[in-house]
């Protein structure tokens, strides 16, 4: 295997330790923003107004429907429509995606969202190993990912910048504690 730029390692670092490398990056992107063209805003759509089955997709979402803007309903209605297409282990996913995003602290969720913005910064070349290093990863077994997770959260800030020294090449970094541990 070459050797990752620094920039890569210190990357992928930053997104396992930020407790967001469970969840596919591509769930953390923040919705588009909608065309701004003439078209005027969609209107509002109370709850009760939903069908059953769009009801039963939007569940999570039923405290704070009525207060979403018309324009948010209108993505979360479109996003339900593909909701029905997926397979069900692919709903599961999503449905655990979801309620880890919920539990996550607003500063967290802005940590995912910079996370994310680098990401998409990297090459495409730089994103695949990425993604290769983090399979990788979980393909390791449990007990070897927690020595990797225990060494690194051993180390100051500073020496983490160096792991690709310290390591072997083949071995990646390990991914954040799980929720609940320091």
């Amino acid at each position: 295997m070459t050797r990752f730029p620094h920039i890569v390692l210190t990357l992928l670092l930053a997104i396992l330790l930020s407790g967001t490398a469970a969840t596919p990056l591509h769930a953390q992107a923040p919705p588009a923003p909608p065309p701004q063209g003439d078209m005027p805003p969609p209107p509002p759509r109370p709850w009760n107004s939903l069908d059953p089955a769009q009801r039963d997709v939007l569940a999570p979402l039923r405290d704070s429907w009525d207060s979403m803007p018309p324009r948010k309903q209108a993505h979360m209605l479109r996003r339900a429509e593909r909701w029905v297409t997926l397979p069900p282990d692919r709903r599961q996913e999503v449905r655990e995606h979801i309620a880890r995003w919920q539990q996550m602290t607003p500063a967290e969720r802005e940590q995912a969202r910079e996370n994310m913005r680098k990401f998409h910064e990297l090459s495409p070349r730089q994103r695949e190993q990425l993604h290769e290093t983090f399979r990788r990863f979980q393909q390791l077994p449990p007990e070897q990912r927690e020595k990797l997770i225990r060494e690194w959260h051993a180390l100051p800030p500073a020496e983490r910048l160096h792991w690709d020294e310290r390591h072997r090449r083949d071995r990646p970094p390990p991914p954040p504690p799980p929720p609940g541990r320091p």
